[in-house]
């Protein structure tokens, strides 16, 4: 670390960059930024809890607020404890979970990469496991795996081609970026086919899932997510300073000891087991992934997105969008997606143009 800093450090063009972005890095790693880190932790935590109780309140029976949270302790009148705990609650931990899966993937692949638009709704690996979801529903060929072990197999194969495609002595996150948005677009044209030849309740079947939806959500489902989180959300935080090692560059990153593209695989792996997972359980819900780490760098004031930061504001955006999704309409809930993909939509357009002014393409 020192040599970034001294005097007798190289003074080339490549060194001066390095050492500018070892300084943006290091400030929140060294506890400048920290309070400021927890304060916005805190408060979005804050911000989930009120979201995901509310949620837990509407529906054909209301149950209010204070009702909603004795009943999720288990206490309080039994027919509310069951309303609330069997029927209301799966709904609300879905979005809660997938929201922190999204956005923790998001800050994985935008932080290895170093460039925001590098989101897994940006390099194919959601319409990956979409189109093997659509695949099985569509043509039956799930073979018992289900809608989460499909989801799983068609991200991890996405991964795992556009990786051998962008490897060139390396897979570098530039090469990564271009080669994922053509399997996105080859992925899609699938699932567009697919969809055409499909008979037409197994393709409004897979439409309603396309589109990303919480409705109807079951336990199982909570259950197999949950398992697949207590596993990989810890891998995400413990490769965190690999990933803010990577900022700095390969070059850099490689003569601070770091095995890049070892660690790249296993950022990717984890980034794409966190996708899979969140689109089996809800379906492809639109720019979370690529909104909630932006937002969540921004509200942080770091150099990177913080993965914890990130998880916690994809949760804040899921369960928003499902409240407004429920009553934005009377009498129609609309699926999650649908709402997402209207908000995320701007934060896009958003990051193109400021990419464009900096020259930097992002």
């Amino acid at each position: 670390m020192p040599a970034l800093t001294t005097p007798t450090a190289p003074t080339t063009p490549r060194a001066s960059r390095a050492r500018k972005t070892f300084r943006l890095v290091a400030p929140p790693v060294s506890g400048v930024l920290r309070p400021r880190l927890i304060a916005v932790c805190v408060a979005l935590t804050g911000a989930v809890f009120l979201l995901f109780c509310w949620g837990v309140t509407l529906g054909d029976y209301p149950i209010g607020f204070t009702d909603v949270v004795k009943a999720l302790a288990g206490v309080g009148d039994p027919s509310t404890v069951i309303v609330v705990q069997d029927l209301r609650l799966p709904r609300a931990l879905t979005g809660l979970l997938v929201g922190i899966a999204f956005g923790i993937s998001g800050a994985v692949f935008q932080t290895m990469t170093r460039n925001p638009l590098a989101s897994p709704d940006m390099i194919g690996l959601t319409e990956g496991a979409g189109t093997a979801v659509v695949a099985g529903i569509v043509l039956g060929w799930d073979s018992g795996l289900g809608t989460q072990g499909l989801g799983l197999l068609g991200a991890l194969t996405t991964a795992l081609v556009v990786y051998a495609l962008a490897w060139k002595h390396g897979a570098t996150g530039y090469r990564i970026i271009l080669v994922g948005i053509g399997v996105s677009w080859i992925c899609t044209s699938a699932t567009d086919f697919l969809l055409a030849r499909g008979q037409q309740f197994a393709a409004e079947a897979a439409v309603g899932w396309l589109v990303g939806n919480l409705n109807g959500r079951t336990w199982d489902m909570v259950t197999t997510l949950a398992v697949a989180m207590a596993f990989l959300v810890p891998v995400a935080l413990a490769l965190g300073r690999q990933m803010r090692v990577l900022q700095l560059g390969d070059d850099v990153a490689a003569g601070l000891g770091t095995r890049v593209q070892p660690v790249r695989l296993a950022l990717m792996l984890t980034g794409v087991g966190l996708i899979a997972f969140g689109t089996a359980a809800a379906g492809p819900v639109a720019f979370v992934a690529l909104a909630a780490p932006q937002i969540a760098q921004r509200l942080a004031g770091t150099a990177w997105p913080p993965p914890v930061t990130a998880g916690l504001t994809g949760a804040l955006v899921v369960l928003g969008s499902d409240l407004i999704a429920r009553e934005a309409i009377s009498g129609t809930e609309l699926p999650v997606g649908i709402v997402t993909g209207v908000l995320g939509a701007p934060v896009l357009l958003w990051l193109l143009i400021r990419a464009n002014r900096a020259g930097s393409g992002g």
